[in-house]
């Protein structure tokens, strides 16, 4: 990627770019990422002008390399072990500072990648049967006496014949040679290329990343590939271009690139440390997010559903109390600078009152705040009295996600 200028910028920040530095190409691509809502391209008589949006990676473009590094919620050094923590993967010791040269975002998911790898290879791949029909000088496995008939009829030198190995070029191991490959195009540092390119040729490889990731789609997981889990989850990561299963709703960009979009991450972040923080005092989380949700019914149109990121199901002080539905929102926003907004209080009020099973709807905020953990409660009031209480819990993403699990614990206690 030498020959590519680097271009660096954080969340929600901007770069001036020259006429000659985007191809008609690049503004195609950038135009499709911006109608995703991950960049905004402005043309200016200088030149373009690109501002990324809630979104960290990298992006690799004909002529530019542009680098987007986390500002807002989460620092860059602890950037890995959130995104571990959201997808319930490790991270691996070499994968967990940001690197604020070139390398960025993408080197370090490579290392995770490949430190996965490099693991399986110790532990020796996963072998299956796999059906081959080849031409051999022996018999080996079963005479296939159609193709020798038709083929090589009255030939006895070669010999058509089908046969049932154990062999590692399945598809557990394909979707890591895919990877690895992918990941070859986006790193940037020289020891850390010439280490992935020597584990690409241990692995077989997918007929195309397409093939890998509908591969990936349909792997379940048993106790004869689990250990792959890890390395399928980074590989995932890098074939996407950042979009995950199930955590981001991007299913990749039209771009080489590796970007990733943070308030789904943070969604994905909320669901987990809420499940966690009441699974101490005996809740759970809610299978399935709210159930039937709140549906809106009436209006022209057929009728809508909304449900809260998570809800959390509470047991009373003691059996003569209900149980307590505890709706909690993720909001990646400023509110450790700023107020709640007018239209997230109108949200929470309705998701508090529509769970309500205690006499007061309650309802929680919880948002990024690196430096500290924090906590103020909002009070609505109407002029009949009490309309509900909002729960505004900022998370110091400068602690370890298990800390503040624990801490949030503490809270709803």
């Amino acid at each position: 990627m030498s020959d590519r200028t680097p271009v660096q910028l954080g969340e929600y920040e901007s770069a001036t770019l020259e006429p000659g530095q985007l191809t008609s190409r690049d503004v195609d691509r950038l135009h499709a990422l911006q109608a995703r809502g991950r960049l905004t391209l402005i043309r200016e008589r200088t030149g373009w002008r690109l501002k990324a949006d809630a979104t960290v990676g990298v992006l690799v473009l004909d002529r530019v390399r542009v680098v987007m590094s986390p500002k807002f919620a989460i620092p860059g050094e602890q950037l890995m072990s959130w995104l571990g923590y959201a997808l319930g993967t490790p991270v691996p010791a070499s994968a967990r500072r940001w690197a604020t040269g070139p390398d960025g975002y993408a080197d370090l998911v490579a290392a995770a990648l490949l430190d996965e790898c490099e693991r399986l290879l110790r532990e020796g791949l996963r072998r299956d049967y796999v059906r081959r029909r080849s031409v051999e000088p022996v018999l080996r496995g079963r005479l296939d006496v159609a193709a020798q008939a038709t083929r090589h009829f009255g030939q006895l030198d070669q010999l058509h014949v089908r046969t049932f190995d154990r062999e590692a070029d399945i598809w557990d191991n394909r979707v890591l040679g895919s990877a690895l490959k992918a990941a070859l195009g986006l790193t940037t540092s020289p020891g850390l290329a010439r280490a992935v390119h020597g584990a690409v040729g241990a692995f077989p490889q997918a007929p195309t990343p397409a093939a890998a990731l509908r591969a990936l789609d349909r792997t379940h997981y048993t106790r004869l590939n689990a250990r792959y889990r890890p390395a399928h989850t980074w590989a995932r990561l890098l074939l996407r271009g950042g979009g995950v299963t199930d955590l981001l709703t991007d299913q990749g960009t039209p771009a080489d690139g590796l970007l990733l979009a943070m308030p789904p991450l943070w969604e994905a972040v909320v669901r987990r440390l809420g499940a966690e923080a009441v699974l101490r005092h005996g809740g759970h989380a809610v299978p399935g997010g709210s159930g039937a949700g709140i549906t809106v019914r009436g209006d022209l149109g057929s009728a809508s559903t909304f449900r809260p990121d998570l809800l959390l199901s509470l047991p009373g002080q003691d059996t003569a109390q209900r149980t307590l539905l505890l709706p909690v929102d993720a909001k990646y926003k400023r509110y450790d600078r700023h107020g709640v907004s007018s239209d997230d209080v109108h949200q929470l009020l309705t998701y508090g009152s529509g769970y309500e099973s205690t006499g007061t709807p309650l309802a929680v905020i919880v948002h990024p705040q690196p430096g500290s953990h924090a906590q103020r409660s909002l009070q609505v009031r109407g002029p009949n009295g009490l309309l509900g209480i909002i729960s505004v819990l900022g998370v110091d993403t400068r602690a370890t996600p298990e800390h503040a699990a624990a801490w949030i614990g503490s809270i709803l206690r």
